[in-house]
């Protein structure tokens, strides 16, 4: 199975630089996107991959994206925000993106921002997380050096901004409206619906609300196609995903395994089963899985 997320991280203690990124073909498919894409082609894959949303509900990203209005007279500016804030108990894999490869992270939140025609882009990162938050905040710095962030981005014409804002972190902010209003300085209480973001959201304005590891997978679709995406998987949900475990397992961690792998091969197989002396008795699983053909054994 090839590793599209993980193959980007790093075994040392920091992050893959700009340079690192691009040797390892890191912001090729931005670069296949602004030259030989258009927005729509870039839509039409992600839609045809069936990749699913990875912050817990699960929903197409396809079809949150295709509710963004695109034409012409469409208001502007767009947004498109990155939820980074990861409030959800013994959850750690955006983390471990940011940490690790934040380049992998803003290639996939740029693209997405092409595909919808967003002209801004906020990444929302909890304040517990500041190694991703200087990771990403110099990823951030290179990637503007080199041309794709800010005015004519690649030559095109586009101009895409990137900020990060720093939450103070609230388990309601998983809910993408909670965290615009959050974004905007109120409370973060989620919205009544609809208006739904992609028509009015942050500011009013037309907003796509993603996740960190969902937006990383958007470089693999565009460079290797909605086949390649489909094949990671073993059931009808498409792609890899990354699963971690903590507690007293004997080796905790976060894994790439393909979408419908199974809590037996996660704790037992990965995580090397319990300590000695102890017994599984319950666990807390995440919900993105819910899809999946297959069934925890």
């Amino acid at each position: 199975m090839e590793s599209p997320l993980t193959k980007y991280m790093t075994n040392g203690k920091g992050p893959l630089s700009c340079e690192a990124y691009e040797g390892l073909g890191g912001y090729g498919a931005l670069k296949k996107a602004f030259s030989a894409m258009t927005p729509a082609q870039v839509r039409e894959a992600v839609t045809e991959s069936n990749l699913r949303g990875r912050g817990g509900a699960g929903f197409p990203t396809g079809v949150k994206w295709a509710a963004v209005p695109v034409a012409a007279e469409a208001v502007k500016p767009k947004y498109v925000v990155i939820n980074a804030d990861e409030m959800e108990p013994g959850t750690f894999k955006d983390r471990g993106l940011l940490e690790k490869s934040p380049h992998l992270a803003l290639e996939g939140a740029l693209l997405t921002a092409y595909a919808v025609n967003a002209d801004i882009l906020y990444f929302f990162i909890r304040a517990e997380y500041p190694l991703a938050h200087t990771a990403l905040s110099q990823a951030i710095s290179e990637s503007r050096l080199r041309g794709y962030i800010g005015e004519n981005v690649l030559g095109s014409g586009r101009t895409i901004d990137c900020h990060v804002h720093v939450s103070i972190g609230r388990y309601i902010c998983g809910e993408e409206t909670g965290l615009l209003n959050a974004l905007e300085g109120k409370r973060a209480q989620p919205r009544s619906k609809p208006p739904f973001p992609q028509v009015a959201g942050l500011f009013g304005k037309p907003t796509v609300v993603n996740n960190v590891e969902t937006v990383c997978n958007i470089p693999g679709i565009v460079s290797f196609g909605p086949a390649w995406f489909k094949q990671l998987g073993t059931g009808k949900d498409a792609g890899t995903k990354l699963y971690g475990v903590s507690g007293r397992v004997k080796n905790p961690g976060i894994w790439e395994l393909p979408m419908g792998a199974t809590a037996r091969q996660i704790i037992e197989n990965k995580a090397g089963g319990m300590l000695d002396g102890y017994k599984l008795r319950g666990f807390l699983p995440g919900r993105v899985d819910r899809f999946s053909d297959n069934r925890a054994s």
